[in-house]
């Protein structure tokens, strides 16, 4: 009798934390052809492709959004348009989830960044008609990449800057940064610091949580929520910001303005060997890892207290 309460315990357990799996694999694949196909590259200097994918991200964000508008900036006699949805809009608190949707150069960018651009419209498709603690900010950025990163014209920064200037109340920011690429073998799994591999493995088969030190409440509680969703191999990386690649997106800019923020990342150069460069292409990503990472924000996002 007491086996059998434990094993229904167990199954009870299992369906309550796989019930909101929602992410869907074919709508995932579409936005991945649909991004990455273009007939150019989506980089600053082609300021038609880039506008392209933008207007694709926002007729997307208006199938399912409270409020969906263009934030539109310039640099050197150039218009660039982060692209924003608004979910909760009636809740007090906001919470930023963000992605960049430029590349770095001539390539497609499919896990840097049509994977995170792609987690932003499959969580707008979720939270339609949603009941929320918070009020949320699905935010597709322009200008992460070179030449403009870490400079004032990164689109992370003009969003952040807004906030502060218009005393919005931000709970806190999340930034998806590549989120599509596995492997299962050996070695296939750097860091910044060689000894990390004793703690973390040497097998790029998980999605990471990078936090910094005194990384605040909304951080350490998302972080705590996402791992406990238990839908993907989840590791977390807590250090300080010197350390490379810590900052390496746009949660940088939230921090500048004191925004509890991390970052979720299958990590970039450390695992991922097309990192900017023209093999960076749907073929290789793990679709169905990805729409795991997507599922585990959507669950850690509508518990979120």
């Amino acid at each position: 009798m007491i086996k059998t309460l434990i094993l229904l315990y167990i199954l009870s357990f299992t369906i309550v934390t796989t019930a909101n799996a929602e992410t869907d694999t074919a709508i995932v694949r579409k936005h991945l052809v649909n991004i990455t196909k273009i007939k150019s590259y989506r980089n600053f200097a082609n300021i038609e492709f880039l506008n392209q994918t933008a207007d694709y991200i926002y007729n997307e964000f208006k199938q399912y959004a409270d409020t969906v508008y263009f934030q539109e900036y310039t640099v050197d006699d150039k218009v660039y348009k982060n692209v924003i949805c608004s979910f909760g809009s009636k809740n007090k608190k906001t919470v930023v989830i963000g992605a960049h949707y430029d590349v770095c150069g001539n390539q497609q960018g499919a896990d840097d960044n049509a994977t995170g651009v792609v987690g932003l419209l499959e969580l707008a498709r979720q939270l339609k008609n949603r009941k929320l603690n918070y009020k949320f900010d699905l935010v597709a950025y322009t200008l992460e990449e070179p030449p403009y990163f870490r400079t004032i014209n990164m689109g992370s920064y003009v969003h952040a800057k807004s906030l502060r200037e218009n005393n919005i109340d931000v709970y806190g920011m999340v930034a998806l940064e590549m989120i599509g690429f596995y492997k299962d073998e050996r070695k296939t799994q750097q860091y910044p610091i060689g000894f990390l591999s004793l703690f973390y493995g040497n097998k790029g088969d998980y999605i990471t949580l990078v936090n910094k030190f005194g990384k605040g409440k909304f951080a350490r509680k998302f972080s705590n929520k996402f791992k406990h969703t238990r839908f993907i191999k989840t590791k977390k990386f807590t250090g300080p910001k010197i350390l490379p690649g810590i900052d390496f997106s746009d949660h940088l800019n939230y921090w500048k303005f004191g925004i509890s923020a991390l970052m979720i990342t299958d990590t970039a150069f450390y695992r991922n060997p097309n990192y900017h460069d023209k093999g960076d292409t749907m073929e290789t990503l793990d679709i169905l890892r990805m729409s795991k990472v997507i599922d585990s924000v959507f669950n850690t996002i509508i518990t979120l207290k």
